[in-house]
């Protein structure tokens, strides 16, 4: 049984969906550490002059927790400022409509926290894209180690996990002699990004996975596959 685990993003990329497709469980690691300026509240669409930003205005102090980071109540514009750059950058793709129909009523709801919103547009996107790997929020295990590999193996050890799928940069910080203990064989998410289709220009890569799936449609998994050689 692989295992691998990240941050919930918002609207994420391929490499995220990448990642959990190979996976047979993915755990959302929302009892980590918010960090500003990364891909926890925010990502990127493409547009005639490059890219833009569709950021989640948040409050948060350091050191506080991914899942305990608040939507700034004072900034009442942002989720329609986002389904607005959707369809002005995606409006004339082949497949904006059913991407619209699972994201608008998303950006409709009133949410609290930053947590549960990223996992409803993960859900919505891995959804879209038909990947039904399960997803494990961290906060909903058994208190786990604070320090990091020791957390990861055992989250492992609780779902019964043999084998941990880790990011490109993994081995690079983790203690592998320690996971070698622990009996979890460590692989590395190799991830190519596959190249498509799409407006305004020469291909951009790293955008949101709304990119991919507006462009791509139903193929937009076979595409992420086919890239990566599955």
């Amino acid at each position: 049984m692989i295992v691998t685990a990240h941050q919930p993003q918002y609207l994420p990329w391929a490499g995220y969906f990448d990642k959990m497709d190979r996976a047979d469980a993915f755990v959302l690691l929302d009892s980590v550490q918010f960090k500003k300026g990364e891909w926890q509240n925010r990502n990127r669409f493409k547009t005639d002059r490059g890219s833009t930003w569709v950021t989640v205005p948040v409050q948060h102090s350091f050191g506080q927790l991914i899942g305990e980071v608040l939507i700034n109540p004072r900034d009442r514009t942002w989720a329609h400022k986002h389904t607005q750059a959707l369809r002005t950058w995606y409006g004339a793709t082949f497949h904006y409509e059913p991407v619209a129909a699972r994201l608008e009523p998303i950006w409709n709801s009133d949410w609290e926290r930053l947590a549960p919103l990223n996992v409803a547009t993960i859900e919505a996107l891995a959804g879209l894209l038909g990947i039904s790997t399960p997803l494990v929020p961290a906060a909903e295990l058994p208190p786990m180690p604070e320090q990091a590999d020791e957390r990861l193996i055992a989250i492992c050890s609780e779902l019964g996990a043999d084998t941990y799928l880790a990011g490109a940069g993994g081995p690079g910080y983790m203690d592998m002699e320690r996971w070698q203990e622990a009996g979890i064989e460590v692989i590395v998410h190799d991830f190519t990004h596959p190249v498509y289709d799409q407006p305004f220009g020469d291909f951009l890569p790293a955008m949101s996975a709304v990119d991919l799936l507006c462009n791509c449609g139903s193929d937009a998994l076979d595409v992420l596959r086919t890239a990566n050689r599955r």
